[in-house]
């Protein structure tokens, strides 16, 4: 009879947390549809989807980017999302939705597109035709390696990093030399602490598998136990 207790428990909680696990994580999981439309020329430049930022940084960063936009053409949009699709990269996304907002070769001229995922801190830069005249490839790693990843590597200074990201961009595509990246004041090791592409899916993948072990472990004990109490009382 115990036997039989224990075996329904245990099914019964892993059926459960499963279920949650299955269907309630893709509810905060991000596709491109998921995100506003933007035109060219529309006044919407950060979607902080992930409350990663401040207002104040996100009200600054806007306007900042309505200037370049009014003064010299160039318009820079940024998207923060909390995690992706199962079945998307941080390239594949940045690339379906660049391709979403700005269909053609001409709409995208002169566009630049910064999509940050904060569930593993991948990042991924996107240029038209022209705004690639002002941001080489060179300084579009830079950009998301240094300005961009170096904040968040030390304490997911999300406000400071896309703020670097947006004051060098603007000086960039406004034809200014380029401020460069920000200089390291210590002894970080840069590249043992950057997350690499799928690094942080395999990560947060395999905490879900442990938690989900111990959780059916425990959760059938306590349950049993609060039922027929202690051993020997």
């Amino acid at each position: 009879m115990l036997k039989q207790i224990w075996t329904r428990l245990l099914g019964l909680s892993v059926i459960a947390i499963a279920s949650v696990f299955l269907f309630a994580t893709p509810a905060f999981a991000t596709g491109v549809y998921d995100l506003p439309s933007v035109n060219s020329g529309e006044n919407l430049w950060v979607i902080d989807q992930a409350g990663a930022i401040s207002l104040d940084s996100e009200n600054n960063l806007s306007a900042e980017l309505q200037n370049l936009a009014v003064n010299q053409g160039q318009e820079v949009r940024v998207a923060v999302i909390r995690r992706l699709n199962y079945d998307d990269t941080i390239d594949s996304f940045a690339d379906k939705l660049f391709d979403r907002w700005f269909p053609t070769p001409e709409a995208k001229a002169n566009q630049t597109l910064l999509v940050l995922d904060t569930l593993t801190n991948n990042s991924a830069l996107r240029r038209g035709e022209m705004a690639a005249t002002f941001v080489s490839d060179d300084i579009a790693d830079s950009l998301l390696k240094d300005n961009l990843g170096i904040p968040i590597r030390k304490g997911n200074k999300y406000n400071q990093a896309l703020t670097s990201v947006g004051d060098r961009l603007v000086a960039l595509l406004s034809g200014q030399e380029d401020p460069g990246a920000p200089q390291v004041q210590d002894n970080f090791d840069v590249e043992s602490n950057f997350v690499k592409a799928g690094e942080g899916d395999q990560e947060t993948s395999l905490v879900w598998v442990i938690g989900l072990l111990l959780a059916a472990t425990v959760i059938p004990m306590v349950t049993y136990f609060a039922y027929v109490g202690l051993p020997g009382r």
